[in-house]
């Protein structure tokens, strides 16, 4: 019952009573769980965050900071630079006064074409007769055809009235009947022994490059039968560089090798 000025009755207020204790009661639960569950939550947390930083500690092991072998590290994995090279402070690329290197054009080249304009492009008349005014020049620089030319070497021989045969003599180096002249051999050598590629390589430039075809057997008795020092020479100078002197010439570099080329350095060891 309500009083009579409109106030809740005593009964009124003891049901209020109860029912917020009970609703006090379930919230107090309520918390009670939610502490619970969040300190679960933080064990869980600490858990998961140990067993990421071991997993990270064995993601970055390697076979330079753990004992394992470089056969397991990672081929994805960029190892970290080893330069001990500082930065200078210049910038990339050419510096101020540096001299450069370019093609230029030469004064009298191996062949020249001249290139004729066709019908005039304002009225298109015919150009044969008019006079010209000017050239531009454009040079290109490249290799000629390169083939293998082969030298036959005749032997004549030639009986006297005695009755004596005489035969000519062949020139130094002609020993066989067929064999590979000086200039290829020094540059299988340069191949093989100065760019260290292999015997199956070498053979495979030489027949893709001059059309000859070449065994790797050859190229294995071109360096085995090699004078003493010839085969240092492609790493000490090059073919035809103004440091390798051929025997022969008179001034460096002069060209392709007469002879075998000549060197001191000791012979590179190969395995290949």
């Amino acid at each position: 019952m309500q009083a009579g000025d409109g106030r809740p009755s005593y009964d009124e207020l003891a049901a209020l009573v109860l029912t917020q204790g009970r609703l006090i009661e379930e919230l107090r639960g309520e918390v009670a769980q939610l502490r619970t569950d969040n300190e679960k939550l933080r064990e869980d947390n600490e858990r998961l965050r140990a067993e990421n930083g071991e997993l990270r500690r064995r993601l970055g092991m390697n076979s330079t900071n753990s004992s394992r072998p470089p056969s397991s590290d990672s081929p994805f994995v960029k190892p970290a630079p080893k330069s001990l090279r500082r930065k200078s402070g210049r910038r990339p690329g050419g510096q101020p006064g540096h001299p450069g290197a370019t093609l230029a054009l030469v004064d009298s080249p191996d062949e020249r074409t001249r290139h004729e304009p066709g019908p005039c492009t304002g009225c298109g008349a015919d150009l044969a007769d008019a006079p010209e005014v000017g050239v531009e020049r454009r040079q290109v620089f490249d290799l000629p055809p390169m083939t293998v030319r082969v030298s036959e070497h005749q032997l004549i021989a030639r009986r006297c009235g005695c009755g004596t045969t005489t035969c000519g003599v062949a020139p130094d180096g002609v020993s066989a009947p067929t064999q590979y002249g000086p200039r290829l051999t020094a540059i299988v050598l340069y191949l093989y022994v100065g760019q260290f590629l292999s015997k199956k390589r070498t053979a495979q430039a030489l027949a893709e490059l001059f059309g000859t075809p070449l065994s790797e057997g050859t190229v294995a008795s071109m360096t085995r039968s090699a004078p003493t020092g010839s085969r240092a020479s492609s790493t000490s100078s090059g073919i035809g560089s103004p440091g390798l002197r051929w025997p022969g010439s008179t001034r460096p570099g002069c060209g392709w090798p007469a002879r075998w080329p000549v060197c001191t350095a000791p012979a590179p060891a190969r395995t290949r």
